[in-house]
């Protein structure tokens, strides 16, 4: 049954040696398995997923028993580890049982035969993963004439080399040694090749504040985007936080053979509609939640909770699309547009076939992507992209409605990729002053001068992309507000990686909230 890839993390301790007395004893041991030694509490969850990006139909984490590590934590980190990938792969369809962590003392190599086994066998039971191996494009040399034509494209010769860009980045104000326009300069140069492009293209945020202070609107976050897939084109490395886990999560999401269960943990009192011609499309909150909640605990999951809550709340009982897959969002940006074209192609023809026509979405990225990515790149749409906030005040514009007094201060932390298109621009702020809270102050940069979160599609995360983040949250106390209202998920996970800080935390600390979560917690019909 060599046709199936097994893959075992052995703990070089306790699991070895059984292991190895095994080898010792001409053990018959599975065929299927191939194995790697290290500490499996350095296993993280990016190396476990990737196994199965690259190929496994299963994957074993065979670890000391508790008590026994030689690096005290390891045990209890691999467990962890193992129980937030397998909730991941169970929401993606992939199933949880592909994945298993166990424990062996020396001496019992019997018992590990037995296990090896056993798993074996589950996995034949089982079939080979739907998750199709995700080849990587093969490196190319991109010629001149292509950086020239992405370069024409952006009308990046318009710079006037004035220093607008620098003057207003967040990162260069920050401290970070970082210019837009000596990037784009070394472009157009050539300089390809030069440390400081290879390094600086994946430190940009993509925020938008350089484009808006720009005079000759060279579009600089969308001329970064095109360069980030040429230098991915070339074997460039990408700078992926994590480990590059979400970008590996979202590449697995192009294989056809996968049949998502991302809405199974949707409450009861939830009301939707597979009949609907409105479609409400989640983005990767589940995903987010599970993976960040041994750290950060963070709960973006209830955006999507009270998005439809207050979708019921006006009478909408929108469809879900059961096999949703990322919008793509974090693929394009981080330069692998290969993969994002699949996903949209994916997505739309998904929502094609059940006759959608309209989709409302709560998340920036996914609103931004789908309105106006998915057409820039050659995806037509048959219906309607809508945010949550224009819907929102549209039906709360009509009358009837009030909201509840809040006992909160509150401030509130703007969204890049809603801040930089005109229609959603003003609707936070709106929907904000409808709201009956003690007291709102903006912070000192806000509106068209807000500080982005510190990062953007999981790339370059560095000490300023803290920096920023604790610059951010002190802004936020100066307005001596006790609650943050935010309008994106990543701020919230990124906001509340600095409040983990063990030197700053207590100074920086302070509760969240996303705008949906506090406007469904007020609002009723008079």
């Amino acid at each position: 049954m060599n046709d199936f890839k097994i893959i075992l993390f052995l703990c070089n301790w306790g699991p070895h040696t059984a292991f190895q007395t095994l080898q010792d004893n001409g053990s018959e041991i599975p065929t299927e398995v191939s194995m790697m030694i290290p500490c499996t509490g350095r296993i993280s969850k990016s190396l476990l997923f990737k196994a199965f990006e690259m190929g496994a139909d299963g994957v074993l984490l065979l670890g000391c028993k508790p008590g026994t590590c030689r690096y005290g934590s390891g045990t209890a980190t691999a467990r962890e580890n193992t129980e937030d990938t397998r909730e991941i792969i169970g929401l993606l369809g992939l199933g949880k049982e592909r994945l298993r962590h166990v424990t062996f003392l020396p001496d019992e190599s019997d018992l590990l035969l037995k296990f090896l086994n056993d798993f074996c066998n589950q996995i034949r039971s089982l079939g080979p993963s739907p998750m199709a191996l995700i080849r990587m494009p093969e490196s190319e040399i991109v010629s001149r004439e292509s950086l020239a034509e992405i370069v024409s494209y952006h009308d990046a010769f318009a710079c006037q080399d004035c220093g607008k860009c620098a003057s207003a980045c967040p990162l260069a104000l920050i401290g970070k040694p970082f210019s837009p326009r000596e990037l784009v300069n070394s472009i157009i140069a050539g300089d390809m090749d030069s440390l400081s492009v290879n390094k600086d293209i994946w430190s940009c945020l993509t925020c938008g504040l350089c484009y808006d202070r720009c005079p000759s609107a060279v579009n600089f976050p969308e001329f970064i985007r095109d360069i980030r897939h040429v230098i991915r084109k070339n074997g460039g490395n990408a700078h992926e936080a994590h480990g590059g886990f979400f970008q590996s999560l979202m590449r697995t999401m192009t294989s056809p053979g996968l049949k998502t269960e991302r809405w199974n943990w949707l409450p009861q009192d939830v009301a939707v509609d597979s009949k609907s011609k409105i479609l409400f499309f989640g983005g990767c909150s589940p995903y987010f939640d599970i993976f960040f909640r041994n750290h950060l605990g963070v709960e973006t999951l209830n955006i999507l909770m009270d998005s439809l809550r207050l979708l019921n709340f006006f009478d909408i009982k929108p469809a879900l699309l059961q096999d949703e897959r990322c919008c793509g969002h974090d693929l394009l940006w981080s330069g692998d547009k290969d993969n994002f074209l699949k996903l949209a192609s994916m997505n739309v023809e998904s929502i094609h076939n059940l006759g959608i026509e309209e989709v409302i979405t709560a998340c920036p990225e996914c609103y931004r992507t789908l309105a106006h990515d998915y057409p820039k790149h050659g995806i037509k749409l048959n219906f309607k992209v809508t945010h949550i906030y224009e819907l929102l005040e549209r039906e709360i514009s009509k009358g009837a409605i009030d909201f509840k007094k809040i006992n909160k201060k509150i401030t509130f932390q703007d969204s890049c990729r809603l801040n930089w298109l005109e229609a959603p621009a003003d609707l936070p702020r709106k929907l904000i002053r409808r709201l009956k809270p003690s007291s709102f102050r903006e912070m000192q940069n806000n509106g068209k001068s807000a500080i982005c979160c510190g990062n953007c599609a999981w790339t370059g995360c560095d000490a300023f992309s803290k920096a920023l983040q604790v610059k951010r949250l002190r802004q936020a106390h100066a307005t001596e507000s006790d609650l943050l209202v935010t309008a994106c998920p990543k701020c919230q996970i990124h906001l509340r990686c600095a409040m983990e800080d063990p030197f700053l935390g207590k100074e920086l600390n302070m509760e969240m909230i996303d705008l949906t979560g506090i406007i469904a917690k007020t609002i009723y019909w008079e």
